[in-house]
């Protein structure tokens, strides 16, 4: 690191948890962001205040008026615009270390497994299943934790995914939400509300989770779910057991082809 590095990171250094070695690990990483939404704004903001070396952020999206009560990420001048170039802009502003790529698309089975091998870990603030199933079995096969964190009127929830370390007893996403819910019943912000800074707080817990799992740091929240109930000011842990029957587990660990499992 340069002089100007060593005083950008300078209480990261001081933590002897993270020190000059963990930010130097930071510098080097790569995390892919998908969503540049209520969730993802925080998310960039903090993981580039961390100087993440490379962050990507998937998005398909243009900033509207009525994200600007939650997407912090973004300005009233940026309306129409893509959320990755005001992500960007936003990220360049706070730490010209870091270095965002933008992937203006839906994430998809189709390009799932290109983009994500490009990085070290996703992490996800989407408002659908089916990207989250696909983020989920792509983040299986190759072996990178999955981060997922989701909103709701007064409440969130956030986990993180590594069924590979520990097949049959750490669960995946899938493990979690078997199937989608019918798509009648299936409510978003845009149907229900949220109040704004729900999704300050659970971007900023999943930006946590990001940094623990780059830095090795504390408890892995992989095999449990965080719940934030934002009236009661409460959080709890709740444990998630792994599925037998999953039809993403079951099916990729089904024999003893599985490069990333601890042999031990």
């Amino acid at each position: 690191m340069d002089e100007a590095q060593r005083e950008r990171y300078a209480r990261h250094i001081l933590l002897r948890e993270v020190g000059g070695q963990g930010q130097q690990k930071l510098l080097a990483s790569r995390v892919l962001v998908v969503g540049a939404g209520g969730l993802g704004a925080p998310l960039i903001i903090y993981l580039a205040a961390a100087g993440v070396g490379t962050i990507g952020v998937a998005d398909d999206d243009e900033v509207a008026l009525s994200n600007l009560q939650r997407q912090i990420i973004h300005r009233t001048e940026d309306i129409g615009r893509a959320k990755t170039a005001s992500a960007k802009d936003a990220a360049a502003r706070l730490n010209p270390d870091v270095e965002i790529v933008e992937h203006r698309l839906r994430i998809d089975a189709s390009n799932a497994a290109a983009i994500i091998a490009g990085y070290d870990l996703v992490v996800e603030g989407v408002d659908n299943f089916e990207t989250r199933f696909v983020l989920n079995r792509t983040c299986m096969q190759a072996g990178k934790p999955f981060v997922s964190a989701a909103i709701g009127r007064f409440e969130g929830q956030l986990a993180t995914f590594k069924p590979y370390e520990r097949p049959g007893v750490l669960p995946c996403y899938r493990c979690f939400v078997r199937e989608a819910p019918p798509r009648d019943t299936q409510v978003n912000c845009a149907e229900e509300g949220v109040l704004g800074a729900v999704s300050g707080v659970m971007g900023t817990l999943a930006a946590m989770e990001v940094l623990k799992e780059i830095l090795s740091l504390g408890d892995s929240l992989a095999g449990h779910i965080l719940l934030y109930d934002g009236l009661r000011t409460a959080l709890r842990s709740v444990k998630l057991p792994a599925d037998p029957q999953c039809p993403d587990c079951s099916v990729i660990y089904a024999t003893d082809k599985n490069p990333h499992a601890d042999a031990s």
